[in-house]
């Protein structure tokens, strides 16, 4: 039987829809656990059903499918938020411990990822199990970019701004070594992938944050609205750009 690839290729493009990704969960997570005053326990526990129920699709799908697709990264961003929030705020560790805590299930996975491959590649991915490995070590980045986002912002006192412009800097080093260097590809990959969280984040607090905080005050819900506008047009954009990549290999 033939099997087709499930993931999205690793493009500009790819990294553009990660960064508006990131920036709606930051915001659909903050209007959820802070603007409904839902708390972040419950926040977890609605992200979580919306999750699993898109992951579910994703991996019962048989070809890759650019809207299931960067849904699932959108569930993964937003929940990442509520788990990083929790860890953070409620359980009261703290950015930097939760982010070595975050930090230390992203090895994990990866380790073991590794151990039952013998590679880390990130596209393509045929088989369910080795998808099941790229989602967990993807949720684990993704909540820990939100806690080092927060780190930044807040324990060192940044602002958004210089939190977004130090996390820029760092993913344009790793393009550059990318570039110019033999550094491995996928170690930059999943470096890459855990700071455009953080700079993404960082858009998301500038849009939704009080002025008095360097904000622009447009609140979770609007914030939420224009970002979700933003990823449609990009599916739709990374939908099209996929059917002529098909038509060509048929032809």
């Amino acid at each position: 039987m033939k099997t087709f690839n499930k993931v999205a290729a690793v493009t500009l493009l790819f990294w553009l829809m990660k960064i508006v990704a990131t920036t709606l969960g930051e915001t659909l997570g903050d209007f959820i656990s802070m603007t409904l005053n839902l708390g972040y326990a419950a926040g977890i526990l609605i992200t979580l059903v919306f999750f699993i129920i898109i992951v579910f699709m994703q991996l019962r799908m048989k070809k890759y499918t650019p809207a299931v697709y960067w849904m699932v990264i959108v569930g993964t961003t937003t929940l990442g938020t509520e788990i990083s929030d929790f860890i953070d705020r409620t359980l009261k560790t703290g950015y930097l411990t939760g982010s070595l805590i975050l930090l230390s299930g992203l090895l994990l996975s990866l380790f073991l990822w590794y151990k039952k491959y013998g590679n880390l590649e990130v596209y393509p991915i045929f088989e369910k199990n080795k998808e099941f490995y790229y989602w967990t070590a993807i949720l684990f980045s993704n909540s820990l970019g939100t806690a080092f986002g927060d780190f930044l912002s807040d324990n060192l006192g940044l602002g958004y701004m210089t939190g977004a412009l130090i996390t820029g800097l760092i993913i344009l080093m790793v393009v550059l070594l990318h570039y110019f260097t033999k550094i491995n590809h996928v170690l930059l990959f999943w470096i890459a992938f855990v700071f455009t969280r953080p700079f993404g984040a960082t858009f998301g607090d500038l849009l939704t944050k009080p002025l008095a905080k360097g904000g622009l005050d447009l609140g979770t819900l609007n914030a939420s609205l224009i970002s979700l506008a933003l990823m449609v047009l990009m599916i739709i954009i990374s939908q099209r750009k996929h059917n002529r990549e098909l038509l060509l290999k048929n032809e």
